[in-house]
Parts: structure tokens; sequence; C-alpha cells
């Protein structure tokens, strides 16, 4: 079992940023690799991006791309999302999920966390 805990939402104006925190516990995550989703007002939960965490291989949704990062550090079993040039669409909760590389089918999470409000003001 993965254990995660979000953490770094709130409240930010448009242009602002925000960084994101999830902690993982349970497991060595050396062989998992770890994503963020978003789920907006109304609507369904998107793929923002992931992490492998054994090499650190990051991918992102092309709508967050070039203002939004992910990085982990792995002594503290934690991955960030950093949200810089934020706009009011990225209005969500924001919720982060593991998986084994084994997963099959590769876009299937097993472990979420609670999630984290994120709400960015016009």
């Amino acid at each position: 079992q993965v254990q995660l805990v979000e953490s770094g939402g709130g409240l930010v104006q448009a242009g602002g940023s925000l960084r994101l925190s999830c902690a993982a516990s349970g497991r060595t995550l050396s062989d998992y690799v770890m994503g963020w989703f978003r789920q907006p007002p109304g609507k369904e939960r998107e793929f923002v991006g992931d992490i492998s965490w054994r090499i650190g291989m990051t991918q992102l949704a092309d709508s967050v791309k070039g203002r939004f990062t992910i990085s982990r550090d792995s002594a503290k079993n934690t991955m960030y999302l950093q949200m810089n040039a934020l706009k009011p669409e990225d209005t969500a909760v924001y919720f982060c999920a593991a998986r084994h590389i084994s997963t099959w089918p590769p876009d299937r999470y097993d472990y979420w966390g609670q999630g984290t409000q994120v709400t960015v003001s016009s």
C-alpha cells in the first residue's frame, strides 16, 4: 500500500504561483510512477503530468506545459507540482496518485491522495 497526502493548495490571483506537495509513505517508490491529476468544478478528472520516480523523467499535459513542472525529492519521498502563471481555468481539486511500473494498463493508478483545492481568481 502507498499512502499519499497532498498539501499546498489555496487561493491565488491569476498570474501567481503555487507549489503542491505529495508526501508518500508505505512503500519504496523506486518502481513507481507518480502522477498529478485535477478535477475542475463540474468536469471530469484530467491528467496533469507524471514522473517516473527512479529516473525522474516527467511528462506534462499540453494545457500546462511551459507553466507547470513536476519534481521529486527521494530523500523526503515527496513529489512536487510547481505551478506558475496560473489561470482561472487551472481552478480544480488537485490529486496525486501512484502506480507501480508494471501496472497495466499504464494509465491505471491504484493509489490516490485526498486532494487539495486550488482556486485561481481573475
